[in-house]
Parts: structure tokens; sequence; C-alpha cells
């Protein structure tokens, strides 16, 4: 889905990493929530209570889910799940355009 319809955006931005990474949270009519963003080249951890589904709009990295030794590379178009309550490594190689959904 390359547009969003009757939304609510929320102006202020999310920053992350000293502002390497940025992101606005996207409301939902059903009250579901996505955010997008840009994320600069470098590394990165996030944790997360939610599940979450990160797709990749454009760029390249590679991601490590928590309690696993593999990195696992994604570019543009793809996607990748982060279970409930863990953590994820990222390691940004470009500009990356991403759109994060998190799931109930």
């Amino acid at each position: 889905m390359s547009e969003f319809n009757n939304v609510t955006i929320t102006r202020e931005a999310n920053v992350y990493f000293d502002g390497n990474v940025t992101s606005r949270t996207v409301t939902f009519d059903d009250g579901t929530i996505k955010t997008l963003g840009i994320m600069m080249p470098g590394d990165y951890t996030f944790g997360t209570d939610k599940a979450e589904v990160m797709e990749i709009l454009a760029g390249e990295l590679v991601y490590r889910l928590d309690g696993s030794d593999e990195w696992v590379a994604i570019k543009g178009g793809e996607e990748f799940n982060v279970p409930s309550n863990s953590s994820f490594d990222l390691k940004v190689a470009q500009l990356t355009d991403y759109c994060c959904s998190y799931i109930d």
C-alpha cells in the first residue's frame, strides 16, 4: 500500500540516536498504528513491546533479532518480523526509508 487514507498523523517526530533515525506516527480509524521513517547509515538497537513488521521501502541494511547470531541482509521492497517484548539490531548501509507496523 503506497498511500494511507483516513488517518491521523502525529505532527511531532519520534527522534532516536541523535537524529539519525526519525519517524512519524500514523494512526488508523481502527486504532492500528504504523510509523513512517528514515534511518541514516549507522548501527542501532531497538527494543519493542509489541510485535512489529518492519517494511523497508528503500535502502539496505542487515538485521539481527534478539537471541540470534545471524545477520540477515534486506533491501527496499522486503520486510521482516520482530517478536513482541524483544529487541533487534540494525546495521544500516545507506539512507533507508521504512514503515513499521505494530501488531496487537
